[in-house]
């Protein structure tokens, strides 16, 4: 396996990493009460790094307090979050490993009850149903500011690179989409005036660090929501990104309706995997389809050369290794997979031809703020406690619909 295209060098602008294959941002929900990085967050990450992973890029971290998406999400809000994430940084150097900031707004798709949200107009979000009023000029101009702390604190954390979050149905992607942002100034109306906040935050996060440190996109190409942002707007966005000056995009989709619109269930596992994993109600069932934004990324690839990161349902090496050989990627990122085998990488390299050993049963997403970040299907207990937790209603707590809905 060490001869994989897999296990080649590969280059994000200044940085360069061991490997192709990518820790895709996850949302860990592990850290304290105010956004500060604890013990267990830097295991989660050490541990990574220990087992050979090309380029972490971590969970999305809040830049403001507006946009924060969920309790116990790592802030880089505050330059009182600096020591605490420069020891997680620390922990990813003593392996070698290299790790990105991810800054995140999370727009009207925050799930703390207690926040005032931000979005571009007031549209009802399509994953909570949250409503909110549109952002004044002042506002707008005030989180371009908080991207660009959240890109000097990463800089003085150790990061070696900053990753701006513009998908999922976060901030950037209500300001991308006509379905959420309905302005008619200078930051909505047509598609190009659309693309001025992401290419605003963009230029910001650039002034402020070297050329040393790399700056990526994870970028929605295309609104899950019918009747949303087609496919080439989205990709005609991407081109105009890498010509700002982004050294990668990892690809995406946009506005969601479920959380499942960005990480599809049950991947590549047929009957044999499902009665393996006591997923008895998929013994009948079809797998879905691996790489299922490998159609997206194709596209951006016909109008670009920038590096793509494709993420989403890699599941067997044969893919993985098909699409860098082809150049329709040039790295392949994974969250689910590496919450319940962090050292995938070093299996992989051994050899390893089968998938991976995750399912895909999002159970990991059921329990975001609930719990830290975990396999629940591994240890066999934790399935029971799962159980038990959800029968006590624990997992309608943290997500109970908002007053607004």
């Amino acid at each position: 396996m060490a001869e994989s295209v897999l296990f080649q060098p590969g280059r994000i602008g200044p940085v360069e990493t061991t490997n192709r294959i990518v820790r895709a941002g996850t949302s860990e929900t592990a850290s304290g009460d105010g956004g500060e990085i604890t013990d267990n967050l830097v295991e989660i990450y050490e541990n990574l790094a220990r087992n050979r992973v090309g380029l972490i890029l971590s969970g999305h971290m809040f830049c403001h307090p507006r946009g924060r998406y969920a309790t116990r999400q790592t802030g880089i809000h505050d330059d009182a979050m600096v020591p605490g994430l420069t020891r997680l940084t620390s922990a990813v150097h003593r392996h070698g490993g290299k790790v990105f900031a991810q800054l995140a707004h999370a727009g009207s798709q925050s799930r703390v009850p207690e926040n005032r949200p931000l979005a571009p107009s007031p549209v009802p979000n399509a994953l909570t149903g949250r409503m909110v009023e549109a952002a004044t000029a002042v506002e707008i101009a005030e989180v371009i500011e908080a991207f660009a702390g959240g890109a000097r604190r990463a800089l003085r954390a150790g990061f070696d690179g900053v990753h701006i979050h513009a998908a999922n149905g976060y901030l950037i992607s209500e300001f991308s989409s006509a379905l959420t942002n309905r302005r008619e100034d200078e930051w909505g109306g047509t598609a190009r005036a659309r693309d001025r906040f992401v290419l605003e935050v963009l230029k910001a996060v650039r002034r402020e660090v070297p050329a040393g440190m790399a700056v990526t996109v994870k970028l929605g190409l295309q609104d899950a929501v019918p009747g949303g942002m087609a496919l080439d707007e989205g990709v005609r966005r991407g081109e105009a990104l890498a010509a700002a000056g982004a050294d990668a995009i990892e690809v995406s989709c946009n506005a969601m309706r479920l959380p499942s619109d960005s990480a599809k269930e049950y991947v590549a596992v047929g009957p044999g995997r499902a009665l393996r994993d006591l997923l008895l109600h998929r013994l009948l069932s079809a797998p879905h389809p691996e790489a299922y934004f490998l159609p997206a990324a194709r596209e951006l690839r016909k109008r670009t050369r920038v590096p793509i990161i494709l993420v989403g349902g890699m599941r067997l090496p044969t893919t993985m290794e098909t699409i860098l050989e082809r150049g329709e990627a040039d790295f392949v990122a994974m969250a689910r997979p590496f919450i319940r085998e962090p050292d995938l990488v070093v299996k992989l390299a051994q050899g390893r031809r089968g998938p991976v050993e995750c399912t895909s049963c999002n159970l990991c997403l059921m329990h975001e703020s609930h719990h830290s970040l975990r396999c629940w299907r591994v240890p066999r207990r934790r399935l029971l406690e799962h159980a038990i937790f959800r029968l006590r209603g624990g997992l309608r707590e943290a997500h109970r619909p908002h007053s607004s809905r």
